[in-house]
């Protein structure tokens, strides 16, 4: 029904059909939770740079390998033969390069076509297929979850049926798998190597994953008895993290002096095969953790460790302002749709008001209180 108001203060009710859209509501709710999918764009993002730089550090260091090797020729005094099997050497090593960066181009292409995906996603809902996109979300947030609770292949089944494999992160998670299969073997090479190229964000993140790994292998070293060894490990390994890890070094290195398992339960504990249970959930954290930003106010939620606690399980999505969203119509308030306060000290935006205040000849009722009052009360606050 639409209320036509005439000149004079009359009105005549005519009947319209109400186009068949969805509520302003629910697309204002599909708006803020597209603010929630930071991640969704940010990890094949990064790992798409990531693979970029890694390609490109490696072009560089084979062509100054070959440039380096032609200028050695050129400047040394050899045979005409010599300088042949040269030659016919360094081609034979840019034609390899060249088929490894066809390779690399094509790793390359797929991961941006998984970035252009998802963008084609986030922009594919409207009022159509609100429901549908939805429920492929939803999709998506189950498939993540079993993936991060090692349920590889139910996800990946899930993945495959609904369509959705550029949209999740199996990739990611399947090399992170090798990491895991590695540390529930004993072998550690895998996850060092996973620090080693990781080791700026591990960095930022401050964090001890790349200590407990090496802690681990000089256990093992004595372990198998080999002192002389553990000692040359820790003299090259270790020793960096002195300064910062202190106590822990001490003890653990304390363990080199006895003979076999030590029976003490502070040393003990080393040997304990739930060390590398412990490593194996450690890994999975660090490979799931975001960071914060290490400047971040006092007045910011995230700089307090209790708030940091709270965030870790929920979607990444920081805002550094924040945002007033009306308790009636779920819409943000801002200068286009300003705040409202009530005589009773509630506030709602000033379209749900309007209303209200329509449809009651003026008056507003309080829908947290019951409270009445006259259109006419109501005081505009200012967003500062």
């Amino acid at each position: 029904m639409e209320m036509d108001s005439r000149p004079n203060g009359n009105s005549t009710t005519t009947s319209t059909t109400a186009p068949s859209t969805a509520p302003p509501s629910r697309l204002t709710q599909l708006t803020e939770s597209l603010k929630l999918e930071h991640q969704f764009l940010r990890v094949p993002f990064e790992h798409y740079k990531k693979t970029i730089r890694a390609n490109l550090r490696s072009v560089e260091k084979e062509v100054s390998s070959v440039i380096s090797a032609v200028n050695d020729s050129a400047d040394s005094d050899i045979s005409k033969d010599d300088a042949v099997q040269r030659l016919t050497s360094l081609v034979s090593r840019l034609q390899g390069l060249k088929r490894k960066m066809e390779e690399e181009r094509r790793t390359e292409n797929l991961q941006a076509e998984r970035c252009r995906a998802r963008i084609d996603h986030l922009e594919s809902p409207d009022a159509e297929n609100l429901t549908g996109w939805a429920n492929m979300r939803l999709k998506r947030i189950l498939v993540d979850y079993m993936l991060r609770m090692s349920y590889y292949d139910t996800g990946l089944k899930l993945a495959e049926s609904s369509n959705m494999l550029d949209l999740v992160d199996i990739d990611v998670f399947l090399e992170a798998k090798k990491v895991i299969d590695a540390l529930q073997n004993m072998e550690i090479a895998p996850a060092l190597a996973w620090c080693a190229e990781n080791k700026s964000r591990l960095k930022k993140l401050k964090s001890k994953f790349e200590f407990q790994l090496r802690l681990q292998e000089y256990i093992e070293l004595v372990r198998a008895e080999n002192h002389m060894g553990a000692i040359a490990y820790a003299r090259k390994y270790l020793a960096p993290w002195a300064a910062t890890h202190t106590k822990e070094m001490q003890q653990v290195f304390a363990t080199v002096a006895f003979k076999g398992i030590p029976e003490c339960s502070v040393y003990k504990a080393f040997f304990e095969p739930k060390q590398w249970d412990y490593l194996v959930e450690q890994f999975k954290q660090e490979l799931c953790r975001y960071c914060y930003e290490d400047d971040c106010t006092k007045e910011d939620p995230l700089s307090q460790e209790s708030f940091r606690k709270l965030a870790i399980p929920l979607p990444y999505s920081k805002q550094h302002h924040s945002k007033i969203v009306c308790y009636i119509t779920k819409e943000l308030m801002d200068t286009e749709n300003p705040p409202q306060v009530l005589p009773n000290g509630y506030v709602y935006s000033t379209k749900a008001l309007e209303e209200m205040a329509k449809r009651n000849d003026g008056k507003i009722t309080c829908p947290r209180t019951s409270f009445v009052c006259n259109y006419s009360e109501l005081v505009k606050a200012y967003i500062s």
